[in-house]
């Protein structure tokens, strides 16, 4: 079994230019990056997972691709919610506030938390570890980062958000402000190919009940788990937590007895089996 993680044009990825004008374009500079690269690999059949907007990317490749990914595995997936979800109810009377319009106006020229810490300088890396230090230690919702993690974690964002900017300047061309897809995965779920594990946060923000109404449509095996104790970091904030749901997704290409015993701690909050 091979497991790949997309972070295509993030993190320590390589930095191409970017100069996508629309959202079409946008899913085809990833999809097609990252289909270059199987290639490259040889790798005929894996396991793709992916968090949060690189798990709306890894959906969109599953959906392009599917003869290639035996299992998808989706982690705070971003891309199940659109604009007329209830639930974003309170981001939409923002937006028609004075101030929502603003911040709608800096999403839609690009301005992004990259460009900000790239433009302070050398006050950037004490931003970003005030940040690190209040999330993951002060209001941490799982595991608090010791003082040599933390400061290592620190250093590690701070340099991949000062790095050159590539993949983020795709956000305002796969969602508009508040995160809300333009183009919804719930969409699509019709067409959905291949078994699929979504992997939630107790205390994400990104709303599981995307997940929920998307699973209704879908057509092969599906799941859903929520970790305890995790938010949106949910594989630093519960580590063991994290890594039972992934191996649990991965039971049928492992050779794992009682593999229902990973559940333990876990909520299993639906199951589909076509």
């Amino acid at each position: 079994m091979e497991l790949c993680n997309f972070r295509c044009r993030w993190g320590a990825s390589s930095r191409p230019d970017f100069t996508c004008k629309s959202t079409e374009e946008t899913e085809a500079w990833f999809i097609d990056s990252f289909e270059a690269w199987r290639k490259a690999k040889r790798l005929e059949n894996f396991v793709l997972l992916g968090h949060s907007f690189g798990g709306y990317v890894a959906a969109r490749y599953a959906l392009k691709h599917p003869e290639h990914v035996q299992h998808l595995i989706l982690v705070g997936s971003a891309g199940f919610t659109s604009e007329t979800d209830e639930v974003h109810e309170r981001i939409t009377r923002l937006r028609s506030t004075w101030k929502g319009a603003i911040l709608n106006h800096l999403w839609e020229s690009n301005f992004t938390p990259q460009r900000v810490i790239r433009g302070i300088g050398r006050w950037g890396p004490d931003l970003v570890k005030r940040y690190t230090s209040a999330r993951f230690g002060t209001y941490s919702v799982g595991t608090v980062l010791n003082e040599d993690e933390s400061q290592l974690f620190s250093d590690y964002i701070y340099h991949t958000l000062a790095g050159k900017a590539s993949g983020e300047l795709c956000l305002k061309y796969i969602f508009a402000f508040g995160a809300f897809a333009r183009s919804p995965l719930l969409a699509s779920a019709a067409d959905w190919k291949v078994p699929t594990s979504f992997i939630y946060g107790v205390d994400d923000w990104m709303d599981y009940r995307g997940a929920v109404n998307a699973c209704k449509n879908i057509p092969v095996p599906t799941e859903i788990l929520r970790v305890p104790q995790g938010g949106h970091f949910v594989f630093l904030d519960n580590a063991s937590g994290f890594h039972s749901a992934v191996l649990y997704s991965c039971r049928r290409f492992l050779n794992i007895e009682k593999s229902e015993a990973l559940l333990d701690g876990l909520q299993k909050v639906s199951s589909k089996v076509a």
